[in-house]
């Protein structure tokens, strides 16, 4: 027994009366020739002497080298028939504290939860670097595992499979082979022991360690879906910020499909494998396989028996970075618009002004009601860079904007259009081309319509307004968005052009001369519902502005 050597070796050195350092390859500390430390507070309860953690013990040696202390018996703990009077104890079951009043003191604290212990009800519970259920992994449990309680913990709210707080506390822990870390309590059952021995259930089931599983434990698993916008550059922001995946539950026991079909929660007991990079989970119907690093395969059984199979990705990105890209590149083509405007001007369709924070006004649109505007849209609401155009519709256009209007009871919806801005004259425009919800492709505009209707509006001077005025609160004197006499207008010829009926080869819009006159402005519609024109390029002549 260790013991037996240090005793003569502790001999050895108080004959001498000096400190005795890596004997034999050991290390040893000494606080006087008496070879007592100083004082610890046990951890975990021993079995043999049969001590309670959370008593205080004298301590005489530390070996790095074999991995214990030595400590003394109190008396109170001595068999009477046994003359022993000090024990070894693993180094991470023993905490050292230095002098006796020290040690006192952390027993004090350490007294709440002292007894304390706990039985895990799941196979493959984690214990984590740091009370975050996103944290490092540092150790899996087995199901029946014993792991001893330090003290509660401060962290981030467990998440359940589907999104919701898990009732329960983070715990410093203690496993029995010396792992700290911390551990949910919601998948623990706690219980307090004084002596006797500890029993874990014993480990089964194949190897104690499984890379591959754990590998997999390890990553996100988000839907399909989003794996394809990834790699077509098409994020859909709407649908990611719903984080659509697979969650395999280690922190609750229960696994979790959530996709735009499904949203199901499987509760189970413990993952087994059943061949090559393929596992069940124990008392449901799932089961997964890895076809890839990045791919896989959850399988389950429907009502009515039928085998359902859904693929799951693993991302190049977190999904919440790829939110934060999406946003930034939307916000990015925004704030072109605005640099350019903020305010834009049609003599047929009213002013369009945009504000901060992805705000707009928009009135004089009287022509657009009903046909394209609804009916109960105010003239205000937020603006979304959420739609993407078809690699030939890109060559065109720069892209598409989604106006939301207000109205009294909320949201009047949205009216998409494609646009792109002018800046190559000293008539800086917008141009905007509605898109019908038959030319879309989920967010993809794919074709323009049978009966494009195309507006132009050429940019304005900006009115000096209130921050955070609504647009129908607006007081201009022309609001009705027609030809008005004060200089808000005086500086632009108006221009608007509407693509009625059959195709039109030519995608840009030619600026009329200087000298045209203005045709009388006819009664519009098409088969978007403006009356129909002979010529429509007979309306979009200027109108010369009388600056007098």
């Amino acid at each position: 027994m260790i013991f037996s050597w240090i005793k003569n070796r502790l001999f050895f050195s108080c004959m001498r009366c000096g400190p005795a350092f890596f004997l034999a390859g050991a290390i040893f500390l000494f606080s006087s020739c008496s070879g007592q430390l100083g004082y610890g507070i046990l951890l975990w309860a021993s079995d043999d002497p049969a001590i309670p953690s959370g008593t205080v013990l004298p301590v005489y040696i530390r070996s790095n080298i074999n991995r214990v202390w030595v400590a003394g018996i109190p008396q109170e703990y001595r068999d009477a028939e046994n003359k022993i009077d000090k024990f070894e104890i693993p180094l991470e079951k023993l905490e050292f504290a230095g002098s006796k009043k020290k040690a006192r003191q952390r027993a004090e604290e350490f007294a709440p939860y002292a007894l304390t212990y706990a039985e895990t009800l799941q196979d493959g519970l984690p214990i984590r670097e740091t009370p975050d259920n996103g944290a490092r992994r540092v150790y899996r449990l087995k199901l029946g595992e014993i792991i001893k309680i330090l003290s509660p913990a401060e962290g981030s709210p467990a998440v359940g499979a589907r999104g919701d707080p898990l009732p329960g506390q983070w715990f410093y822990v203690l496993t029995e082979d010396g792992v700290t870390g911390y551990c949910f309590s919601y998948r623990l059952k706690t219980f307090e022991h004084s002596d006797g021995i500890l029993v874990s259930a014993p480990k089964e089931d194949g190897p104690a360690e499984d890379p591959e599983l754990e590998r997999l434990l390890s990553q996100a698993w988000s839907a399909e879906a989003y794996g394809t916008m990834v790699n077509s550059r098409r994020v859909n922001l709407e649908e990611l910020s719903l984080h659509w995946g697979f969650d395999p539950g280690q922190d609750s026991g229960a696994a979790h499909i959530k996709t735009k079909d499904y949203d199901r929660t499987f509760s189970y007991s413990r993952i087994l494998p059943t061949g090559t990079r393929s596992w069940r989970f124990e008392g449901t119907s799932l089961q997964m396989n890895l076809r890839s690093d990045t791919v896989l395969a959850v399988q389950f059984t429907e009502t009515g028996g039928l085998l359902k199979t859904l693929l799951f990705v693993a991302l190049p990105a977190d999904v919440d970075d790829l939110i934060v890209q999406e946003t930034a590149r939307r916000q990015e083509l925004y704030a072109n618009i605005f640099s350019q405007g903020p305010v834009f001007t049609s003599h047929n369709y009213g002013t369009i002004t945009f504000l901060e924070e992805g705000r707009f006004t928009w009135t004089g649109n009287n022509l657009l009601i009903p046909q394209i505007i609804p009916a109960a849209a105010l003239g205000s609401g937020t603006v979304q860079m959420r739609l993407f155009l078809s690699q030939s519709l890109s060559q065109t256009y720069s892209g598409a904007i989604s106006f939301f209007f207000n109205s009294a009871g909320g949201s009047a919806g949205s009216v998409n259009f494609m646009y792109s801005l002018d800046s190559s004259s000293e008539r800086q425009g917008f141009r905007l081309e509605y898109v019908p919800d038959t030319s879309l492709d989920d967010i993809v505009v794919v074709r323009r319509s049978s009966s494009p209707l195309v507006l132009y509006f050429f940019k304005a001077e900006a009115p000096v307004l209130p921050s955070g005025i609504p647009g129908e609160a607006l007081n201009l004197e022309n609001p009705g968005g027609g030809r008005t006499s004060n200089n808000y207008f005086n500086n632009y010829d108006d221009y608007d052009y509407i693509e009625g009926f059959g195709e039109y080869s030519d995608p840009e819009i030619p600026f009329p001369d200087e000298g045209e006159a203005a045709e009388e402005e006819p009664e519009l519609t098409n088969e978007e519902g403006l009356k129909p024109v002979e010529s429509p390029l007979e309306i979009n002549q200027p109108t010369p502005q009388d600056n007098n």
